[in-house]
C-alpha cells in the first residue's frame, strides 16, 4: 500500500505559525470538569483508544527548505509526554482550578511532537477532577477543536471523518479586491484608546487570569429571538457592557468598543479536515444604555456588518500577515494595533451531556488565547443547556478580570431574567 503524501498546511494555518514566531502564543484550551477522579493511567488508556478517530492528533509538523511545513505521521505517540497530572491546590473549587489552568494553558507546545497536551488536574472538591486539553491553533480552529473534543468522548469509537467538501468562492483576485474594499472602506474603524490595549500582554504568563460567567442557554435564546437577533448578539451586548462598566470604574468612560468576532467558513464540524477556516469581523458596539435597550442596537449593528462578504478579512490578512512576518514587522504591528479592543470567540457545543471514561462531564470551560496588545478576551461555549463565557485576561493590562466576570454575570442576568 502506498504511503499517504505529507500534507502541507494551509495559508491560514501558516498565519498561526507566523504569529507565534512574532511572539504570540497561538494555542487554546478546554477545561473539562469530571464527576469523578480517574487515575492518570486510566486517562492515558482512554485517550490511546480514541486517538485513531483523529489522525491529526497522531501527526507533527516538519519544516522544509522551501514551501510550507507539512504534517507527517508519528508512528507511536508517547502519551507519557503528551498527558500529565498536577494537583489542584486547596480548596479545590472552580477558582483554584482556573488558576491551575491559567498557568498550564500558555505553556508553549512543542511542534517537534503532535501539538497538543492533556493535563489531569486531581484533587478537586467533592471527589471531582478535570482535564485541561490544550491544542495549537495550527492544528485546529475553535469549531474544529470542538470536533476533536467530541471524538475523544465515550461512545462507539468513530471512524476518521472524511474531509469537508471544498467550498469554492470567487476567484482569488476578485476576493482579494472585495476584501480590500470591505476592510479599507467601511470595514475597519479605529478602536478607542483604553488601558487594556496600552501595551503588549505577557503571552506566556504568569499574569494570566481566568474567570467565568454562566447563563441558561434557553433563556439566552429567548432573549435573542425577542430582539430579532442571535445568541452572538446577546453575548456581544453582555461582554461589551461588562467591559465598558469595568473601564468606567477605572475612570475610563468610552462610548463604544470594537470587538473582533470570528466568522466560520466551515460546512460542519468534523475531524477529517481540521486546520483553520475562520475569518474575522470587527464590530463597533455602542455602550450607551441599559442592557435590554442596547440589545436591539447590537442586533442592528451586527446585521449591517454581516452584509460584508464573510471571511473577506481572512483573504486580505493572510498575505498581509505573511508580508509583515517576512520583514519582522508582525510583532510590532499586533503590539500597537488600534483595530480592535477585544476578541470574542463563540462556539456552539454539544447539547447533550458527555462522558469521558464513563465519568460525566459536568462543565466545559473554553480558554481562548490573548496576544499583541489585547489585554482581555472572551471565550464562549454552550454545553448541555448552559452558556459559559470565560474572561481571559492579562493582569498587567486588565488587573480586574474577576470583576469583569462579575459584571458580565450581571449583564447576562439583566438580559435573560424577567423583571
Amino acid at each position: 500500500m502506498a504511503q499517504a503524501q505529507p500534507q502541507p498546511i494551509t495559508a491560514q494555518d501558516m498565519m498561526q505559525l507566523d504569529a507565534e514566531a512574532a511572539g504570540a502564543r497561538m494555542q487554546f484550551a478546554a477545561v473539562i470538569v469530571l464527576d469523578g477522579a480517574p487515575t492518570l493511567a486510566t486517562v492515558r488508556a482512554v485517550l490511546a483508544a480514541r486517538l485513531a478517530a483523529v489522525p491529526r492528533l497522531r501527526q507533527r509538523l516538519i519544516r522544509r527548505p522551501r514551501g510550507r511545513p507539512v504534517w507527517v505521521p508519528v508512528p507511536d505517540v508517547d502519551l507519557a509526554r503528551q498527558v500529565d497530572e498536577v494537583p489542584c491546590p486547596e480548596p479545590g473549587d472552580r477558582s483554584a482550578l482556573l488558576a491551575v489552568a491559567a498557568r498550564i494553558v500558555p505553556q508553549r507546545l512543542s511542534l517537534a511532537r503532535p501539538p497538543w497536551r492533556v493535563t489531569l488536574v486531581s484533587g478537586l472538591a467533592g471527589g471531582r477532577s478535570a482535564l485541561v486539553i490544550v491544542l495549537h491553533h495550527v492544528l485546529a480552529d475553535g469549531l474544529a477543536g470542538l470536533a476533536v473534543l467530541a471524538a475523544l468522548v465515550d461512545g462507539p469509537a468513530p471512524a476518521p471523518s472524511a474531509p469537508d467538501p471544498a467550498r469554492r468562492g470567487p476567484p482569488g483576485l476578485s476576493r482579494l479586491r472585495a476584501a480590500a474594499a470591505e476592510l479599507l472602506g467601511n470595514g475597519l474603524q479605529t478602536a478607542p484608546r483604553c488601558s487594556i490595549n496600552a501595551g503588549p500582554v505577557d503571552v506566556g504568563g504568569p499574569h494570566r487570569t481566568l474567570a467565568v460567567a454562566q447563563a441558561d442557554l434557553a433563556a439566552v435564546v429567548t432573549a435573542a429571538r425577542a430582539a430579532g437577533g442571535t445568541v452572538n448578539d446577546v453575548v456581544l451586548t453582555a461582554v461589551t457592557g461588562a467591559l465598558g462598566a469595568a473601564l468606567a470604574e477605572r475612570g475610563e468612560v468610552l462610548d463604544r468598543l470594537v470587538v473582533s468576532v470570528p466568522i466560520s467558513a466551515r460546512v460542519r464540524a468534523g475531524t477529517g479536515e481540521l486546520g483553520n477556516r475562520v475569518g474575522v469581523l470587527p464590530v463597533s458596539v455602542p455602550l450607551a444604555g441599559a442592557p435590554g435597550d442596547r440589545l436591539p442596537v447590537v442586533v442592528a449593528v451586527t446585521r449591517a456588518r454581516k452584509t460584508a462578504m464573510p471571511g473577506a478579512s481572512t483573504v486580505l490578512w493572510s498575505p498581509f500577515v505573511r508580508l509583515l512576518a517576512a520583514v519582522g514587522a508582525f510583532g510590532p504591528f499586533i503590539e500597537h494595533q488600534r483595530l480592535v479592543n477585544t476578541f470574542v470567540t463563540n462556539v456552539r457545543g454539544p447539547s447533550r451531556p458527555l462522558t469521558i471514561g464513563s465519568l460525566r462531564v459536568l462543565e466545559l470551560i473554553p480558554v481562548a488565547p490573548i496576544s499583541g496588545n489585547v489585554g482581555v478576551a472572551f471565550s464562549v461555549l454552550s454545553y448541555a443547556g448552559r452558556l459559559t463565557i470565560t474572561v481571559v485576561a492579562d493582569a498587567t493590562r486588565c488587573p480586574d478580570g474577576p470583576r469583569v466576570a462579575q459584571l458580565l454575570q450581571g449583564q447576562l442576568a439583566a438580559l435573560t431574567e424577567p423583571g
